[in-house]
C-alpha cells in the first residue's frame, strides 16, 4: 500500500566562495531568512539543512550558515554531493518531500559545470518537488549577461526538470523574487 510522504526537507545551498562579495552575500542570507520564517510558520514538520560551500561543502548549523565567515574558490558540485549524501543518509525519498534552495553569484569552475548538471540531472532533481536557484549579482551589473551556471540551470528547466530560476541585484528585489519562486502557483519558467 502506498504511503504518503508526509514530512518535508529543505535544503538550503549557499555559495561563500571568495567571488560573492559581501553585498552578495547578504543578498542571499536576506534571502535564505525569507525562506527559514515561511518554512517555520506554515508548516509543522519540516526540516532545514544548511550547506555552505566554496570549493568544498558541509553541512552547518542555523547560527554558522548565517553568520560563520570563510572564502575561497567555487565548486558547486561539492554542495551538490553533500546534499546527495544527507539525503541517502537520512532522507529517504519514500518518506520525505525533497525541496532546496540555492543561492549563488553562478560563478563556477567552468571544468564543475558538467558535472554540476549531471549531478542535478541524474541525482537531486529527479527526487526533488522543487528546486530554487537566486542568482545574486552586484548592484551596478543591472542583472545584465548570464552566467555559465545560468545558462546550465537553464537548460535543465527547458528540459522540463522542476527548477525555477531568478536573479536579484538590490535588497529591494528579495522579497518580490521570493514570492514568485515560492507562491503556489509557481512555474519553471525561466526569465531571459
Amino acid at each position: 500500500v502506498p504511503k504518503p510522504a508526509t514530512s518535508a526537507v529543505m535544503f538550503c545551498l549557499m555559495d561563500v566562495s571568495g567571488s560573492m562579495t559581501a553585498a552578495m552575500k547578504d543578498l542571499a542570507k536576506q534571502f535564505y531568512r525569507l525562506l527559514y520564517l515561511f518554512l517555520k510558520r506554515r508548516y509543522r514538520k519540516v526540516e532545514i539543512v544548511f550547506i555552505r560551500h566554496t570549493h568544498v561543502a558541509r553541512e552547518v548549523d542555523e547560527e554558522t550558515f548565517f553568520h560563520s565567515t570563510e572564502s575561497g574558490g567555487t565548486i558547486v558540485s561539492t554542495a551538490l554531493r553533500e546534499m546527495i549524501r544527507i539525503m541517502e543518509e537520512r532522507y529517504p525519498v519514500r518518506d520525505w518531500n525533497i525541496y532546496a534552495a540555492q543561492a549563488s553569484d553562478g560563478d563556477n569552475m567552468p571544468v564543475d559545470n558538467h558535472q554540476t548538471v549531471a549531478l542535478l540531472r541524474d541525482h537531486i532533481l529527479p527526487l526533488c518537488q522543487y528546486y530554487a536557484y537566486l542568482e545574486v549579482r552586484q548592484e551596478d551589473d543591472h542583472l545584465s549577461g548570464m552566467s555559465d551556471l545560468w545558462r546550465a540551470y537553464q537548460r535543465l528547466a527547458q528540459d522540463g526538470y522542476p527548477i525555477a530560476m531568478r536573479r536579484v541585484s538590490r535588497r529591494n528585489q528579495i522579497y518580490p523574487v521570493f514570492r514568485q519562486l515560492f507562491s503556489p502557483k509557481t512555474e519553471t519558467e525561466v526569465p531571459a
